[in-house]
């Protein structure tokens, strides 16, 4: 699979704060946060699911993967989106060991491992 998904009881903008904190933790900045909804509606398109996308980055992870190679940086920031499905609110990303592997670079293969179990862990957390 190529996500990794948690869902969770809280409201979205509980999870979110959450999240960002968690991310916080592990030293992740958040670079950009998207409400899908709120630019479907400003663009005239009738969509009113919470859906939010955030673009997150550790510099220094970011430095180690761009210097073991320069493609890294097409999978850069990583992802993680927040929206409600069901009545739950859901917790998600790409996973890093899925994408960075297509680099074909051990050192970056490693990174991505190790990028990947932190942002599960704080998706966890924000539970």
């Amino acid at each position: 699979m190529f996500h990794y998904t948690v869902e969770t009881t809280n409201d979205i903008q509980e999870t979110i704060e959450s999240l960002k904190v968690n991310l916080q933790e592990e030293k992740f900045g958040v670079l950009w946060e998207l409400s899908i909804t709120d630019k479907l509606q400003e663009k005239g398109v009738d969509f009113d699911k919470p859906y939010y996308v955030f673009e997150v980055c550790n510099p220094h992870e970011a430095k180690k993967l761009l210097s073991a190679s320069e493609l890294a940086g097409y999978f850069l920031p990583c992802k993680v989106v927040v929206y409600e499905e069901g009545g739950k609110t859901k917790i998600g990303l790409p996973k890093p060991t899925t994408l960075f592997p297509l680099v074909e670079n051990d050192e970056v293969k490693e990174a991505a491992e190790d990028i990947e179990k932190r942002l599960i862990d704080c998706l966890e957390k924000s539970t």
